[in-house]
């Protein structure tokens, strides 16, 4: 019996919400992939729920903002969603206006101070792991010695590396594997492929798994997520993706589009 589903290739639904990644998809490196200002102006002038998650947690959402409105993508606020975001999210619930020592940017820092989290390079609830352009050896070890005196090990993605100027730069998971070696402790990641990065997006919109739609150019991260979460999946083909790569993965994309010029 085939039981494998096939992968269409036609239209969303234009009831369901949508969630989005952002590198790949909307953007490639500095510039917009052709078709994304059009495709969030339609979402927009439509009055349809969408937000845009990204695993980086250098930014804030405003200066995030800021930076892709620069490259004409129009996307409010309040309407990016980041593993910063999530990770401040998880906190409050789990360990509401504790402590942490971060390792991190503006981002991380923001969206935990906005939480009551307070910042400490001594006894700490956690040791928190973010994007950074500065993993200095000092705040490894500082971070390696809380863990081993009793913090709790967070990380806010764990991809391995990511583009930089001039080529591929170490990411969070890179050091995060470095920190693990040095502590035998694991950190527990919230970005994706986490389905809490998907729970705390849908939240803030207020809607549900089986009204939502997960664009992303990823296999293992974007679609993955979104079909451990129930969400109909849309893989475009502008990122790290090409239709034949699909083949070896054991899980399929609800649907393939070459870009999200192509959705409605």
């Amino acid at each position: 019996m085939n039981l494998i589903i096939p992968i269409s290739e036609g239209r969303m639904e234009k009831r369901k919400s949508i969630l989005t990644d952002m590198d790949g998809v909307l953007v490639l490196g500095r510039e917009p992939v052709p078709g994304a200002p059009e495709f969030i102006t339609r979402l927009l002038d439509e009055g349809r729920r969408f937000m845009v998650l990204t695993n980086n947690s250098l930014y804030p959402p405003a200066i995030l903002q800021h930076r892709l409105k620069r490259i004409g993508l129009e996307i409010p606020e309040d309407r990016i969603h980041t593993s910063a975001l999530a990770t401040a999210q998880f906190l409050r619930t789990q360990h509401p206006r504790g402590s942490a020592y971060v390792i991190g940017e503006e981002g991380l820092h923001e969206a935990l101070e906005d939480i009551g989290y307070t910042f400490t390079d001594r006894v700490a609830d956690y040791v928190v792991l973010g994007e950074t352009t500065d993993y200095s050896f000092d705040r490894i070890t500082s971070a390696v010695r809380l863990i081993l005196g009793g913090a709790r090990f967070l990380a806010t993605n764990p991809d391995v590396n990511g583009p930089g100027e001039g080529g591929i730069v170490p990411a969070t998971g890179a050091v995060a594997a470095m920190i693990q070696s040095a502590t035998g402790v694991a950190p527990y990641f919230i970005g994706k492929p986490n389905p809490l990065m998907i729970r705390t997006a849908l939240r803030r919109l207020g809607e549900h798994s089986e009204n939502a739609i997960m664009i992303g150019d990823r296999m293992d991260t974007d679609i993955l997520i979104g079909i451990e979460s129930g969400l109909e999946t849309v893989l475009v083909l502008t990122g790290v993706t090409s239709r034949d790569m699909v083949e070896r993965f054991p899980y399929r994309p609800t649907r393939i589009v070459d870009s999200v010029a192509d959705l409605p």
